[in-house]
């Protein structure tokens, strides 16, 4: 059995091809997960995946080979919560989307990072409500075109890595879609920590952010990733590097193991 046909093992094979869009990076962040998964030997009967609503929802369910919450808009953090604190012995890992996450349910991430929940949150961020028409995200970069600015948005982004950091989080990590392998091994890395994980994952939507901001194909989206990441890690600089609109990549906080 070769790699791919290992990783399979975690994907139901009846729903696929998957619901994304040409030239989504969900789909490698899916992949990314599967792996990581794949290669850490979880016991997956002992695996709960929780999502709220959007794009980034439909990751876990119904696409993994396990058992899957998928919960009302903003509250995936609150119902992971509650399953584990029901079942400790459970790994429990939250996927959802910038705005499910950053949004309506912005005070439940402070809070569970807060309280240090163990738990592992991946937030695939395409700075845009993607599937419910592209309005502006709370990561949304500022002066970008979307179906709510279409004069630009006048409102600083959210910086989530930061803001987990801030709350109390025991692990923070950002990678791209274009980071495969740093990517895998950061999820790796969550699945280890006892305490609450966070990593965002930069993950482009040509369909309701790319065309609005003169980025019409997965390439150019891909190609701009390339060029505006800066990495990896805290870095000497890292606000001015943010401020002329890079992505600063890398590990942030690393408290275990």
């Amino acid at each position: 059995m070769d790699q791919n046909e290992e990783t399979l093992r975690y994907i139901r094979e009846e729903v696929l091809p998957t619901p994304f869009c040409p030239g989504c990076g969900h789909g490698i962040l899916m992949g990314a997960i599967a792996r990581a998964l794949e290669s850490s030997e979880v016991d997956m009967s002992k695996m709960l995946f929780v999502s709220g609503i959007g794009c980034a929802a439909w990751i876990p369910s119904p696409h993994f080979a396990a058992d899957t919450m998928h919960v009302t808009h903003g509250r995936a953090i609150a119902f992971a919560t509650g399953a584990k604190l029901a079942k400790p012995e459970l790994t429990v890992m939250v996927i959802s989307g910038d705005g499910d996450l950053a949004a309506i349910g912005g005070n439940h991430l402070i809070h569970a990072a807060r309280r240090d929940i163990e738990m592992i949150v991946i937030c695939a961020n395409n700075e845009v409500y993607g599937m419910t028409g592209g309005q502006v995200s709370p990561t949304t970069p500022f002066g970008d075109t979307t179906a709510t600015t279409p004069r630009g948005n006048r409102e600083h982004p959210f910086n989530l890595c930061k803001l987990a950091e801030a709350a109390g989080a025991s692990y923070v990590a950002r990678f791209t879609v274009l980071h495969v392998r740093q990517l895998i091994k950061s999820i790796k890395t969550a699945l280890t920590v006892k305490g609450f994980s966070f990593i965002e994952v930069i993950s482009p939507c040509p369909t309701e952010y790319g065309r609005r901001n003169s980025l019409r194909s997965p390439a150019s989206l891909l190609e701009k990733l390339k060029e505006n990441y800066v990495g990896e890690g805290l870095l000497v600089g890292a606000g001015e590097a943010e401020a002329m609109g890079k992505i600063i990549v890398g590990e942030f906080v690393k408290k275990q193991p």
